[in-house]
């Protein structure tokens, strides 16, 4: 028996002395054929020593048992009398079962002894078996739909947020995070790559929508309405102070354009009269609201809106002019600098914690999270919004998830894996060494106690 616990005692200094050894050689910047789990931790050390000491707690158990059944043996065959036979008995079924919970906890992670014995060091043999069970598991019990709808619902998400979201700082510091993120997401796009973008959308979607009959819509609205009346008094006063202003052009222009065999004085005379009347026609509209050519205007503002809305002609006028329109560059650069003039005014607001955006929004972090906390109608759209999503995640990468468990099971180094669960489950499983001794002998004493009672 000592022979045993020194040949497991060895063995355990060898697989120690082994990963040492390849910890050092890694940390010299040895490259492992395979990756392992984290180095040893002083706390796993601890554990290990826990685990060593169990096992000779356990191992001193069977030595004690077997010096008492070689004990009680020797005093039944000196006639000692009937209670040497029972302690014998309960001592022998105690080192058998000493020594079947011992194989049965070796037998996990390595060979008993050393023999190639088949259906021993599971977890070093099986360990890649034990990962894929193991993702199933996990896949099955954990990451199956009604698991997570059911557990997210136990949780109550929208009510928790609501109530953490209410809270005057919890929504400064929310408002002040999404700030920032807006911040280094305008910082990280490139001007030029969204210039190109919002002109090409606001290009294509005003080339791919006849603007004709929404124009002619809304100016038979503004004509019902008398909205053009201040357009065209502002025009009228423009012009008269124009006409004003450039008298002597006017007339100079209207003389440029008499015949050539006409008297310059007569030229003159045409040219101020035709400038005196267009004067006064411009006065007269301007002044009189009622005044035949107003009308007449807005009859004309009133058929082109038809126009705009019916006629086929006009609307494809009005299309070319579209693209004309569109086509120029200055209204490219423009639709461009949009973009920049916006950037410009969100980062500001961003930056600014008194501006009217990020108020705004605090506002209305605020409002929501009254809402979650207290409305159940909210909570339940919020909840169901939750779990449809993590939902969807679960079932949809399922099996993405899984692998992650049995990828990174198969990449662990066998031996080092089996160290690591031994150091942190080993303490335990001597404990059962230990009351497979101790059950052991209870058993074998009733055994031998009904035998002798029945006469067998």
């Amino acid at each position: 028996m000592c022979g045993i616990t020194e040949r497991a005692e060895q063995m355990e200094r060898t697989e120690t002395g082994t990963q040492g050894g390849a910890t050092e050689a890694a940390a010299q910047g040895g490259v492992p054929s395979r990756r392992t789990m984290d180095a040893f931790t002083p706390a796993d050390e601890e554990r290990q020593r826990g685990v060593r000491r169990m096992k000779l707690t356990a191992t001193g158990l069977l030595l004690f048992v077997a010096v008492v059944y070689i004990l009680a043996k020797w005093a039944s065959h000196g006639h000692a009398g009937a209670w040497a036979d029972y302690v014998a008995a309960a001592a022998e079924a105690g080192m058998v079962g000493a020594l079947a919970d011992w194989f049965a906890v070796t037998a996990l992670f390595r060979h008993p002894l050393g023999l190639p014995i088949p259906h021993t060091a599971i977890i070093p043999t099986k360990k890649d078996q034990l990962g894929v069970s193991l993702g199933e598991f996990v896949g099955e019990n954990f990451l199956s739909g009604d698991v997570v709808r059911q557990r997210l619902r136990a949780v109550g998400i929208s009510s928790r947020l609501g109530a953490w979201l209410a809270e005057p700082e919890h929504a400064d510091r929310v408002t002040a995070e999404l700030a920032t993120a807006l911040r280094g997401a305008l910082t990280v796009l490139r001007d030029s790559d969204v210039q190109a973008v919002v002109g090409e959308a606001i290009t294509r979607r005003a080339e791919a929508q006849e603007i004709a009959p929404g124009i002619g819509k809304l100016l038979e609205r503004i004509v019902a309405d008398g909205g053009h009346k201040r357009v065209v008094d502002l025009v009228l006063s423009r012009a008269y102070d124009w006409l004003v202003w450039h008298d002597q052009q006017v007339m100079d222009a209207i003389e440029g354009g008499a015949p050539g065999w006409t008297p310059r004085f007569v030229d003159r005379k045409v040219g101020e009269r035709v400038y005196r009347e267009l004067l006064r026609f411009v006065t007269e509209m301007r002044e009189m609201p009622s005044h035949p050519a107003r009308g007449a205007l807005d009859r004309f503002l009133g058929d082109f809106a038809g126009d705009l809305q019916s006629d086929t002609d006009t609307r494809a006028r009005v299309e070319r002019l579209k693209g004309d329109v569109l086509g120029r560059g200055e209204v490219q650069d423009l639709i461009a600098s949009a973009w920049t003039a916006v950037r410009s005014m969100i980062v500001s607001a961003a930056e600014d914690e008194r501006s009217e955006l990020r108020m705004r929004v605090r506002a209305s972090l605020l409002s929501l999270g009254a809402r979650m906390a207290t409305d159940p109608k909210v909570q339940e759209k919020v909840d169901s919004w939750v779990e449809d999503a993590a939902v969807h995640v679960v079932t949809t990468y399922r099996k993405e998830i899984t692998s992650l468990i049995t990828d990174t099971v198969a990449g662990w180094d066998a031996e080092h894996t089996t160290r690591k669960i031994e150091a942190n489950i080993g303490r335990d499983l001597q404990f059962i060494r230990i009351n497979g001794t101790v059950v052991g002998s209870l058993a074998g004493l009733l055994i031998y106690a009904v035998s002798r009672g029945v006469g067998v």
